[in-house]
């Protein structure tokens, strides 16, 4: 979440319990050129990725499976996610802050994104643990219209998870930042990143390692030519989730218990503002890359892609766009049919094209 509120729009100067005067001059000035950068190329990247993913379900020729409604709400989630970071860098380099709405709108958005797109990404896992170590029985399951119903119930739970990350934000002298009851100042803070210790990171990372080592059994018993792909592909999906939330994480762990003085010297509270910063951007370029990693792994986004290459060298050049190609993927698609036949054995749907 921006630690941006809270952290860099309260006074420069805070006191310890000796009364001894903090300077966050430097802290802030370096917030503000840092954040604004990275905030900006967030969201360019993952606006273009994530959209090319949309794009790419709306367009395949393809019966739609149930992957690809979790892979489309994935998408709309980092949307809705990267959609608010050019108004938290506005936040960031303008002196008026934002209005009330404004303030409360963008937070709002921000955390139901947030949460939905950890919460896609591990019903994602769940989803691929049920097509491949649990095939037989969860044929009858494992329908589009099941994944539009559970879809639903994940974004109403993301934003009854999100709500205790906005409810309280509102705008006050040009700052937008969490403004508790008296009765919930202290206890607050610490249960929303809690919250976010748990449900955004530490119970996801848990169902997904279950659910991708079940699945690496599965791949290691099964006799398929794509199958040190797949394995490869699920390494990828655990380490890039690891490594790029877990920093964040930890950091605000090490938040919290700042919220109970553990940290009295001025310099370690310093550096841990300007770690905190820095790690939250790591973590929010993590959305830039659902898109290579959940969806353009998979053939039918790469042969969109290359098709949406051609038709712009074709626009480039004043040339039409030849119909070979409808053609030459026509056969790409019946050859991938035949290939990958031994692998439906272990997913029900026969979506190969995606192993997660």
């Amino acid at each position: 979440m921006p630690t941006l509120p809270a952290e860099f729009t309260t006074e420069y100067l805070q006191y310890d319990e000796f009364a001894e005067a903090c300077n966050m001059e430097d802290v802030v000035a370096f917030g503000t050129v840092f954040l604004s950068i990275v905030y900006s190329l967030v969201f360019a990247f993952g606006l273009v990725g994530n959209l090319l993913v949309v794009f790419a379900l709306r367009n395949s020729q393809k019966p739609k499976s149930i992957t690809d409604i979790y892979l489309l709400n994935l998408a709309l989630s980092d949307l809705l996610f990267v959609a608010t970071l050019p108004f938290w860098t506005h936040y960031v380099i303008s002196e008026q802050g934002f209005h009330n709405a404004m303030c409360k709108l963008t937070a709002t958005f921000f955390f139901i994104g947030f949460f939905g797109g950890i919460f896609f990404i591990t019903t994602i896992s769940i989803d691929r643990y049920l097509a491949i170590v649990l095939a037989a029985s969860s044929m009858n399951n494992r329908t589009v219209q099941h994944g539009v119903t559970i879809s639903l119930g994940i974004w109403a739970a993301a934003i009854l998870v999100a709500a205790p990350q906005f409810m309280f934000t509102k705008s006050k002298e040009n700052e937008c930042l969490g403004d508790y009851p008296e009765v919930l100042q202290d206890i607050w803070p610490v249960l929303r990143n809690v919250e976010t210790n748990v449900l955004g990171f530490l119970l996801p990372l848990l169902i997904m390692s279950y659910c991708y080592f079940k699945i690496m059994r599965t791949l290691f018993s099964c006799k398929n030519h794509k199958k040190a792909r797949a394995i490869k592909l699920i390494f990828l999906v655990v380490i890039v989730f690891f490594l790029f939330w877990t920093p964040y994480n930890i950091m605000i762990f090490l938040e919290t218990l700042n919220l109970y003085n553990f940290f009295p010297n001025c310099d370690m509270k310093r550096d841990l503002k300007r770690a905190l910063s820095v790690t939250e951007t790591i973590a929010f370029i993590h959305c830039c890359l659902n898109p290579l990693i959940y969806a353009f792994a998979g053939e039918k986004f790469r042969r969109y892609l290359y098709h949406l290459y051609r038709k712009f060298l074709a626009v480039l050049c004043c040339r039409p766009v030849h119909a070979s190609f409808s053609q030459s993927e026509s056969q790409t698609s019946k050859r991938e049919s035949i290939l990958s036949s031994n692998f439906t054995h272990y997913t029900s749907d026969g979506d190969a094209s995606i192993f997660l």
